[in-house]
């Protein structure tokens, strides 16, 4: 495990309180962004974020080099299904280190999925993304997309050591892009960036987060159109 990066479980993260500005969810694909259905939902939440959050990867999207773009794999999470997601990491840790104490699954399975209570995703201010070219290919990042850290040998970390050259190069236009619109990742997924959630305030040192957990009542239909 990487020590150097601070998990959703730190104190450090729950200890951040919300301040929730009320922003509501909005259907990126309303926007002109891509996304893949490999998360589709029947009622279509996969593809809603905070409003805030779809500004700020609108205007990545416009700091990519020309012929790239973003291919948003998952935003919204409704609570139930993230906490179904830890449990089921957590079950499968606990079968595989069976003489780890639950602190320590806990921590662990947090590298991967985020405890329910403080999860990114279902505060509406995560998304889960790639890289794409004009033609739709994903481009080389190391690893696919929710790689876990037991199938990819830690290669799923943003700063994993080992990555071939391309990987390398492609992340880091995917994470400059994304850092000077003002999202930050999780070091322990390449993938995964997040805006105005706790973990966001711990990187970018506010006092308070401002998205908490929300459900689906909250998704703006008219934001689709």
């Amino acid at each position: 495990m990487n020590s150097s990066v601070v998990l959703m479980s730190d104190r450090r993260v729950t200890a951040i309180p919300v301040d929730e500005c009320g922003e509501a969810l909005v259907d990126v694909r309303a926007h002109g962004l891509r996304v893949d259905t490999r998360r589709q939902d029947a009622a279509g939440t996969f593809a809603h974020v905070r409003q805030g959050v779809l500004s700020r990867l609108l205007h990545a999207q416009s700091l990519l080099p020309s012929g790239l773009y973003l291919l948003l794999v998952e935003g919204y999470r409704l609570p139930a299904l993230q906490r179904r997601y830890f449990e089921k990491y957590y079950d499968e840790l606990a079968r595989a280190h069976p003489d780890w104490q639950a602190a320590r699954i806990r921590e662990a399975t947090s590298r991967f999925v985020s405890p329910p209570d403080i999860a990114p995703h279902s505060a509406g201010a995560a998304v889960d993304l790639t890289l794409v070219d004009h033609q739709g290919r994903e481009l080389d990042m190391g690893t696919r997309v929710n790689a876990s850290p037991e199938e990819s040998d830690g290669a799923c970390y943003t700063e994993a050591p080992g990555l071939g050259d391309r990987a390398r190069t492609n992340r880091a236009t995917l994470g400059t892009a994304l850092s000077a619109a003002g999202l930050v990742n999780y070091g322990t997924e390449w993938w995964h960036w997040s805006y105005g959630d706790r973990y966001w305030a711990l990187q970018a040192k506010t006092k308070a987060a401002l998205y908490g957990p929300v459900q689906l009542p909250r998704v703006d239909e008219a934001g689709r159109g």
